[in-house]
């Protein structure tokens, strides 16, 4: 039987410069990934190149990825209001956090 090491994975939500767009993603590799969003593929369609959603607000760790999968899933489901509670819980100035990973 194979032993599984320790699995990291992280919920987070990204904004733009001004806090008026949210984006809630999931990854294994937060670090990587906030690169991967501020240096897209040349001519990304993506949500977070269109929208410059660049500024990292909020993350969350967990060992397992089927509940990060969860997670997101549930937040992604949340009104405005409920995700600004969530950022304001655990952000209360929503300071961006990129330098901080």
């Amino acid at each position: 039987m194979k032993t599984l090491g320790t699995h990291n994975y992280y919920v987070y939500i990204l904004t733009n410069r001004n806090k008026t767009v949210l984006y809630t993603g999931m990854t294994n590799d937060l670090k990587r990934r906030l690169f991967e969003h501020r240096n897209p593929e040349a001519f990304s369609k993506a949500f977070t190149t269109k929208y410059k959603c660049f500024f990292l607000i909020y993350y969350e760790h967990f060992f397992n990825v089927e509940t990060a999968i969860r997670k997101e899933k549930i937040i992604k489901g949340w009104s405005r209001k409920k995700k600004n509670n969530l950022i304001s819980d655990f952000n209360s100035d929503w300071k961006f956090l990129n330098d901080e990973v």
